[in-house]
């Protein structure tokens, strides 16, 4: 189902696709910045909650920086000094986070109009051209997105992507999530396991790691059992306080290129259960330590923590940093990536 959810500040028209399964939960997606709006999902009790945070007007979208939902590229996380090289050849980017490149800048593929080619009850296929130069980055891109929902509560999304001129290719969805529903406060009662046994610190005050890879034993960042968000997150660790609170990129255990299990998180509340598998080698936890202070659906007032996101992706900064695996694509090749979000009771 399609319908008209608003029009940007330059008149042109967004729209919002719905996908449905037999059970009960849909997913609203907008064609801007291809992002997921709205995730129903029965609970235990067979009531329906939206566990997505997200806003009820394109202006909102246009206009807060918040990322909510949005498909993130050309490159997802942060570049160090907002340039990095490629074959001898630096490209300078926009610095929007101190002196550092986050999320591709305010013209990123979440601030764009996605082309849908299909779309049916079970999938959504949205396209961009990124022209060379797009966000400072060299080459001709062309982008595909697809979301799909399957009766058993698995929402994908598969990205591909092509260019005329090595490039970079890091895309991810920057959804936040509350299993309690998006209206019920804090996440922090809810609980998360990620499976990884390491994580890349960060540099204080800067959230771009040293390019060690460190091991999460002992520490507050060890989530390998299930654990209440908040449960640590307070505690007198430096990484903890460089990020107020958890900001930072783990280091899945299998990473080999298939469709692997890379985290889970569940609410005892609601009864809802996110398992969440990727092909990608890393996974952001941020536990939406700023997400406070905005309106969202329903007209919500959001606090900080309210939701918590999972980003799969290629370590922040990988660009530059010789010792992670780099999210470079050259012509005659095909990046692919997938992720899937799985609910369950």
């Amino acid at each position: 189902m399609v319908t008209e959810f608003g029009k940007t500040k330059d008149g042109h028209s967004v729209e919002k696709y719905t996908l449905k399964n037999a059970n009960g939960m849909e997913v609203d997606l907008i064609t801007l910045g291809a992002t997921l709006q709205a995730i129903r999902v029965p609970d235990k009790d067979g009531n329906v909650r939206d566990v997505l945070l997200g806003y009820d007007t394109v202006e909102q979208y246009e206009n807060v920086n918040g990322y909510l939902g949005a498909v993130i590229g050309r490159n997802g996380n942060r570049i160090a000094n907002a340039k990095l090289s490629i074959d001898g050849t630096e490209y300078a980017l926009e610095a929007n986070d101190n002196e550092n490149n986050l999320h591709s800048g305010a013209h990123g593929f979440h601030a764009v109009l996605w082309t849908v080619t299909e779309a049916d009850d079970a999938h959504v296929v949205l396209t961009y051209h990124s022209p060379d130069g797009d966000q400072g980055f060299p080459g001709n891109m062309d982008v595909t997105v697809t979301y799909t929902l399957n009766d058993a509560g698995e929402l994908g999304i598969a990205y591909r992507a092509t260019t005329d001129k090595k490039t970079v290719a890091n895309f991810t969805n920057h959804a936040y999530f509350n299993l309690n529903g998006q209206e019920s406060g804090s996440a922090e009662e809810q609980e998360l396991e990620i499976l990884a046994s390491y994580y890349t610190p960060v540099v204080d005050g800067k959230a771009i790691p040293t390019g060690e890879i460190a091991s999460v034993s002992g520490t507050p960042m060890d989530f390998r059992q299930m654990t209440k968000i908040g449960a640590r997150i307070g505690d007198d660790f430096d990484q903890i306080k460089y990020t107020g609170g958890y900001d930072h990129n783990y280091v899945l255990d299998k990473a080999d290129g298939s469709l692997q299990l890379a985290a889970r998180a569940r609410s005892t509340e609601s009864g809802i259960q996110m398992d969440v598998y990727t092909t990608c080698v890393g996974v952001q936890f941020y536990a939406g330590n700023f997400v406070g202070g905005q309106k969202g659906k329903g007209g919500v007032d959001y606090v900080n923590r309210q939701g918590f996101c999972l980003e799969t992706q290629y370590f922040p900064n990988s660009v530059n940093e010789k010792n992670f695996k780099q999210p470079f694509l050259s012509p005659g090749e095909v990046y692919e990536s997938t992720t899937k979000y799985c609910f369950s009771v």
